[in-house]
């Protein structure tokens, strides 16, 4: 089970259903083209991000990126503040046609803070999570635990939610990946900020986050790793959860952009193919 907690007040886990709205620049996110959209329909994005989260720029494939690097505006031509531009292959999922929304780059990658991964989602470690002026600073209001070993300091006026599954292949942490998703979802819309975090922030609290931008999100399992990762690039959801992870891409989109593979490790996720490669010599 999973037991939400605030500490010194009253509060419902409260879940929403339904999907993300399609426009939200207010809210952190880009709308990405449709075949109405005069912007070119290209498959790669530069999301270029401010401290406010300004826009992105959409780019058609072969343009000239030149011209794009940090704390440089190509649209305006000036120097921008904590400017960061992203350059990232989309996959067109799921269909060509479906327009969707997809996260701003807030600030560099981090591993050792909070990372966050949306203007309203973050991962860390448990360390991180217990930290009341990270929490406070990046303004969390609500800290769900995917953890069994680690144990939060309650701190008033946040919302606490136990997600209890340890990290093993055998552990069914797809259970959640529907009820923690509608939570954050119905966090973002109370103007609420959640910190997702187990006890590294590398394989249960991003296998959830992937989850969760699958279903609110319509990226594609591919494309919502490798946002994540850029975001905080240690994530490394154990085999077990990866089959989970896929399994759920299909029910929400009737097909797969990430395959279990036979390797000389063993059965892994395609998208650590190359890696294995280069670990082990021929």
């Amino acid at each position: 089970m999973m037991w939400p907690r605030r500490h010194r007040g009253a509060g419902n886990l409260a879940r929403a259903g339904g999907t993300a709205p399609e426009s939200g620049a207010e809210a952190g996110f880009l709308r990405r083209p449709g075949p109405e959209d005069p912007s070119p329909r290209g498959r790669t994005i530069a999301m270029e991000t401010r401290a406010w989260g300004g826009p992105g720029l959409w780019l058609p494939d072969g343009g000239d990126r030149s011209s794009l690097s940090p704390r440089h505006s190509p649209a305006s031509g000036k120097q921008k503040d904590a400017a960061f531009v992203l350059h990232w292959p989309l996959t067109r999922w799921p269909d060509d046609s479906t327009p969707r929304t997809f996260p701003v780059r807030f600030r560099q990658p981090s591993v050792s803070g909070l990372s966050q991964i949306t203007s309203s989602l973050y991962i860390s470690n448990g360390a991180a999570a217990n930290n009341k002026l990270m929490l406070s600073s990046n303004r969390i209001t609500t800290v769900i635990n995917v953890s069994v070993e680690v144990v939060n300091t309650l701190y008033e006026d946040i919302q606490y939610v136990q997600v209890p599954v340890a990290d093993t292949p055998i552990s069914r942490l797809c259970d959640f990946f529907d009820p923690i998703a509608d939570h954050i979802h119905s966090v973002e819309m109370k103007q609420g900020r959640t910190l997702l975090h187990c006890a590294a922030g590398v394989s249960r609290s991003a296998a959830l986050c992937l989850a969760y931008l699958m279903k609110y999100h319509a990226m594609s399992l591919l494309d919502a790793h490798t946002w994540t990762k850029s975001c905080r690039p240690i994530i490394r959801p154990n085999n077990g959860f990866w089959e989970q992870l896929i399994h759920y891409e299909f029910q929400l989109f009737g097909k797969n952009s990430v395959h279990m593979v036979s390797s000389p490790m063993g059965v892994i996720p395609d998208i650590y193919e190359k890696e294995v490669h280069l670990m082990i010599p021929l």
